[in-house]
């Protein structure tokens, strides 16, 4: 039953989150948020502008879900729980990768939320340049792991097993002998779970950090160094 709640700018972004994890990003239009609030498209105008600031509000409001790092956190413990809470998070809103990088507007958390992990990484000892690159680089691992976790559609190790041997009966016992070794071993279990792989890459990248030791032109070095 529609809410009798006055309207205000913040139910209109909640809103407009809730239809886009129902549909999309491509379903958020100013009709459909009215219909979720219970009132007339018209009214919405009586508080934000148009559909494009709706759009740049709910990436802020996505952002505004991702746990930030603690004052005085050990940089490795602070990186870690912020990459598994945007996981967390963009799970949820899957959505709003399509609409993160092709909008130049970034709001008051987005910002919160970028100061906040530069913050422990230059704490740490990293100079700003090299900053800049280690938080992208976790960023696009982690829209990278999102984004393919959801193309994949394997929910449970059960079925990344299920899709090993599916893969195995139609190879030729010749053909493609690697791919052939690989698809042998996970489809006799276990598989590793996605969260198993993401830890994983996670932590292969959060060793490769050494915030103490960033070379003479800001860039990082990794363990092999």
């Amino acid at each position: 039953m529609p809410s009798r709640q006055p309207l205000t700018p913040e139910r209109i972004i909640s809103a407009a989150v809730h239809v886009a994890d129902q549909g999309g990003a491509a379903a958020v239009s100013m009709r459909r948020i009215a219909q979720a609030l219970g009132v007339e498209a018209m009214a919405l105008y009586h508080h934000v502008p148009n559909k494009e600031a709706i759009l740049d509000r709910v990436i802020d409001a996505v952002f505004a879900e991702i746990d930030l790092p603690t004052p005085k956190q050990e940089w490795r413990t602070a990186l870690e729980a912020r990459c598994w809470s945007a996981r967390q998070t963009l799970t949820r809103h899957s959505w709003v990768l399509t609409l993160i990088e092709s909008r130049d507007h970034v709001g008051p958390a987005r910002l919160r939320h970028h100061d906040a992990v530069l913050g422990v990484m230059l704490d740490a000892g990293l100079p700003a340049s090299a900053a800049v690159q280690a938080m992208s680089m976790l960023d696009s691992y982690v829209y990278g792991f999102v984004l393919q976790e959801q193309q994949q559609r394997l929910d449970t190790p059960q079925d990344t097993e299920q899709a090993a041997s599916d893969l195995l009966a139609d190879l030729d016992a010749d053909d493609l002998p690697h791919l052939r070794a690989v698809a042998e071993a996970i489809s006799s279990g276990p598989a590793p779970s996605h969260d198993d792989t993401f830890a994983h890459g996670l932590r292969v990248l959060l060793n490769g950090l050494q915030p103490a030791g960033g070379s003479a032109d800001g860039s990082l070095r990794t363990g092999a160094e």
